[in-house]
């Protein structure tokens, strides 16, 4: 604090009164001190009583997923608290609902916080701006969406592969006019489950004219109106795979709203709560969540035990599991 005062050429009770939000301050003077703020990097630190240890420590990891209501978020955010909860280390967790603007300020709400390290999901197109953190040393691990313009600890899903498999296993049931259900399009792991199901079309020699992709759907009503489309129109695909949780469930009221759910079949990308219950049961390529928040809870604290070892990028597989909808034949 003090260095920034001297930057903006004010004293230390301005800095506190500015960044605390406190009145009496002149815009003029509040920018200074806020673009002082800026150029060092600096942060308040909320709870400096707690950092007289020597290791400077508050015992605290900052993690973003991308929602809490999603169960798949939820069992990221599980496995990471039962990996802190060995070594007393509290999770302070917030939702990004992929918006850049709440990453960013979900982040800084962390830092200000003083956590030990992050494990963050993302939307942002570029994670530059944690590049003052890692100079500082603090572990930052990417989880579910890899990083980019920094290089940093990531734990994936095999989002290419997982794809590429769904399709693989559409194939072998004879199907040829196919559908790609995806998620925003600026999502990291959309953009490789679409590449994954395209590179498997490609190789199964199915003409492009015969597969609809559509992209920029992030809910389940979306998905089901998408779905609805396509279902009504002259080409209505003989299969179907739906590249995320939420979507998957719009597919299938779409297909149940139009009696379809027998006739055509589907693959979802994750798995979703009673999909062993439906009739059919839903066919999908499972993820791991729970590897996926153990392993990046593991990647946090050897860094903070002192692994200075280049960034790890850690793939973690899919899991084809049979339940019936994808295995439907093609309707004559």
């Amino acid at each position: 604090m003090r260095q920034v005062a001297e930057l903006a050429g004010v004293g230390v009770k301005t800095v506190s009164r500015v960044i605390n939000g406190e009145p009496n301050v002149t815009a003029e003077t509040a920018q200074r001190v806020l673009d002082a703020a800026r150029a060092l990097d600096y942060e308040p630190d909320l709870h400096a009583g707690n950092l007289r240890r020597a290791d400077r420590r508050t015992r605290t990891l900052g993690l973003l997923v991308g929602s809490v209501d999603n169960p798949f978020a939820g069992a990221v955010h599980r496995a990471v608290e039962d990996a802190a909860a060995g070594r007393g280390v509290a999770v302070f967790a917030s939702s990004l609902d992929d918006d850049p603007q709440r990453e960013r300020e979900a982040v800084s709400a962390f830092l200000r916080r003083r956590v030990d390290g992050l494990i963050l999901t993302t939307a942002t197109a570029k994670q530059t701006y944690l590049l003052p953190e890692l100079r500082r040393g603090t572990p930052i691990v990417f989880v579910d969406r890899e990083p980019s313009g920094i290089e940093a600890d990531a734990v994936v899903s095999d989002n290419a592969g997982g794809a590429a498999r769904a399709v693989e296993h559409l194939l072998s049931h004879g199907h040829r006019r196919l559908a790609y259900l995806g998620d925003l399009r600026g999502i990291t792991t959309a953009h490789h489950r679409r590449e994954g199901f395209l590179d498997a079309i490609r190789g199964g020699g199915i003409p492009a004219a015969d597969v609809h992709v559509i992209e920029d759907l992030h809910d389940e009503s979306s998905a089901r109106e998408a779905l609805l489309r396509l279902l009504d129109g002259p080409d209505a695909p003989t299969a179907v795979f739906s590249a995320q949780n939420l979507i998957t469930i719009g597919a299938l009221h779409a297909l149940r709203d139009r009696g379809r759910h027998r006739d055509t079949a589907l693959v979802g990308f994750d798995d979703i709560e009673l999909a062993d219950l439906l009739e059919p049961g839903v066919t999908v390529i499972a993820q791991h969540p729970e590897d996926l928040g153990r392993i990046a809870a593991e990647r946090v604290f050897a860094r903070l035990d002192g692994d200075a070892s280049p960034a790890h990028r850690v793939v973690v597989g899919t899991t084809l599991i049979v339940r019936g909808s994808g295995e439907i034949p093609p309707r004559s």
